[in-house]
């Protein structure tokens, strides 16, 4: 491994660019060399220091993402689902590991990304979390001890600039019961019930968003049954636990072998 590995952040204005730029150039491990955004947007060639409302840093926000990949190490991605598997295409030609905290992508999205970890490491997490990781070996482990009289309930509480729902974690924590289960959680899936939607269905697995003001993260998983409840959560109040989790899968990922990868296996949390 590089003594210190480059790091690209790309979508760096947006609010977890800024904390994960942020984070790297606190980082004695690893070194920014590389600041990405969208064609067009207004801090393109302004120096990033400067355009976050600080000192010079000393590097220019760009817009050639196979540019500023070629010289990186890692490429650090919490974007948008179609930005995103553009970079996995580009950060696998560059042979950098793309570590990616974007939710909301779909099974076509998915697949590109497959495609791509073929040529390069890829980390992908819906949260980059200990705890939130923590928490879901913990609902697969209770899913699997508990039958089908268990109903099994995911509530998850965003700020109100989120645009997906349900979170990526909340799809991690429903994917986790549904393997314990052992179903496939599109096939016994509720999303947020409205009106008259008859008796729940025995076996699936509900799901509610709440949108509110400045709430950085919380889960919960409900397994209840005829007389008594289990309930398991994670609330995160800093986002730049974040981006510390990203930075270390950047590093963890730079002594791996091409393939898609997720915070389980950076954390050594895999059965």
């Amino acid at each position: 491994m590089t003594e210190r590995p480059g790091v690209v952040v790309t979508g760096v204005s947006g609010r977890m660019g800024r904390m994960l730029a942020g984070e790297v150039m606190k980082s004695d491990r690893l070194e920014l060399v590389g600041a990405l955004e969208r064609a067009g947007h207004d801090w393109i060639g302004q120096d990033l220091g400067t355009a976050m409302g600080g000192a010079e840093l000393g590097l220019t926000v760009e817009d050639d993402a196979l540019e500023a990949f070629a010289r990186a190490q890692a490429v650090i991605d919490f974007t948008a689902p179609a930005a995103t598997v553009e970079f996995a295409d580009l950060a696998a030609q560059a042979r950098a590991v793309h570590v990616i905290g974007t939710t909301g992508l779909s099974e076509e999205d998915l697949h590109r990304i497959h495609v791509a970890a073929r040529h390069a490491v890829i980390v992908r997490a819906g949260n980059m979390s200990l705890g939130v990781n923590l928490l879901t070996q913990v609902t697969r482990q209770v899913a699997a001890a508990l039958d089908a009289d268990w109903d099994i309930e995911i509530i998850e509480s965003h700020h109100n600039q989120k645009v997906d729902a349900p979170s990526g974690t909340a799809l991690m924590l429903g994917e986790a019961a549904a393997e314990g289960r052992g179903v496939k959680l599109d096939e016994v899936s509720d999303r947020g019930r409205d009106g008259i939607t008859g008796k729940r269905e025995p076996g699936h697995i509900g799901f509610h968003a709440i949108r509110g003001g400045d709430i950085v993260g919380e889960h919960e998983v409900l397994f209840a049954t005829a007389g008594e409840r289990i309930k398991i959560s994670h609330i995160a109040s800093d986002r730049a636990l974040f981006a510390r989790g990203a930075l270390k899968a950047a590093l963890w990922g730079q002594d791996q072998r091409p393939g898609e990868y997720d915070m389980l296996d950076v954390l050594g949390l895999k059965d």
